[in-house]
């Protein structure tokens, strides 16, 4: 099934420095957003109850990366598709998570605590598991005989220092706005997360515009790929959290914080030349984090629906 993907690893994607330099900017705006929602209050769930944000935080940082390389070694993709597997495997929760842990009645208490904890240890846990996963794969690829056209060398210091500036920066300032204009946050708030989808979505559309063939040919498998990856996190959340019993709103915020993944994130850093050099075949990678952008919240958006159908009767 993954042979017509073989061309796609070799593509290198036609990505200007202004298409890069406006991809940091709505990655920032972005992730501001996502802060002015964050307050150092929420951080109290964690201390007083630890629970469920310490199982929801396993999920997303260390079951979701390492079933990841694990269904990779199942499936067997093409190498840049594995890497980009693995690239979103390690980023953050997405920023939609809260609004349909929402509209999931989920609870919405518990995925925006996630999402701060998320959030800020991406800084240090997104470089930590993409060079740790990815190197392993990189190992196992060339034990099976493979060889990448252009030797790749993973470097989590970089990737650290690039997460902190598009990624860090804009979190810490916009958690310091929230709380010292209260005020002006609560009028500006609701709009900044409106277009942040927009902003996203056309994040993705400068990508793929100057690489539309591409993306067209191989979207049918891309799709399939996406499709299993995204049911595997979600259906991770869901089932760490019932295996520790959890209530039922726990889990549905769990498993859309598993699910939603920050794909814009894992786009900025595949197409920094410092982390990935301009020469090495990347158009897998940013396929697929491109399609996951797009396909997780239309599953985010299915399964919140379902979920908000259906009342919860064994919980107040």
């Amino acid at each position: 099934m993954f042979e017509s993907l073989e061309a796609l690893d070799h593509v290198r994607l036609n990505f200007s420095q202004g298409s890069l330099v406006f991809l940091n900017i709505s990655l920032a705006i972005i992730m501001f957003g996502v802060a002015l929602g964050i307050n150092v209050s929420d951080f109290k769930t964690v201390i007083y109850k630890p629970k469920a944000t310490i199982i929801g935080y396993v999920s997303q940082f260390f079951l979701l990366p390492a079933l990841t390389f694990l269904l990779i070694l199942v499936i067997r993709p093409t190498p840049s598709v594995a890497l980009g597997m693995i690239m979103v495997a390690a980023c953050p929760g997405g920023n939609i998570s809260n609004f349909l842990s929402s509209l999931a009645k989920g609870n919405t208490a518990l995925s925006v605590t996630m999402t701060a904890l998320a959030t800020l240890s991406a800084i240090f846990m997104t470089p930590f598991n993409f060079s740790f996963w990815g190197g392993l794969y990189v190992n196992y690829y060339n034990n099976q005989g493979g060889q990448f056209l252009r030797p790749l060398e993973i470097e989590p210091f970089q990737m650290f220092i690039t997460v902190f500036i598009i990624l860090g920066i804009p979190v810490i300032l916009g958690v310091l706005f929230s709380q010292y204009f209260p005020k002006i946050t609560k009028k500006i708030i609701k709009p900044i997360k409106n277009f942040s989808i927009v902003f996203f979505l056309i994040m993705v559309f400068v990508m793929l515009k100057n690489n539309l063939a591409q993306f067209i040919n191989h979207i049918h498998v891309i799709f399939i790929i996406v499709l299993i990856h995204n049911a595997l996190a979600l259906g991770t959340g869901f089932s760490i959290s019932s295996l520790f019993k959890l209530k039922r709103r726990d889990r549905r915020s769990i498993s859309i914080e598993t699910g939603i993944q920050n794909s814009g994130l894992a786009l900025t850093l595949m197409f920094n030349p410092k982390i990935f050099p301009v020469d090495f075949e990347l158009g897998g990678m940013a396929v697929i984090a491109a399609w996951w952008g797009i396909w997780h919240i239309l599953s985010g958006l299915i399964m919140a629906t379902f979920w908000g159908r259906k009342p919860i009767l064994d919980e107040s």
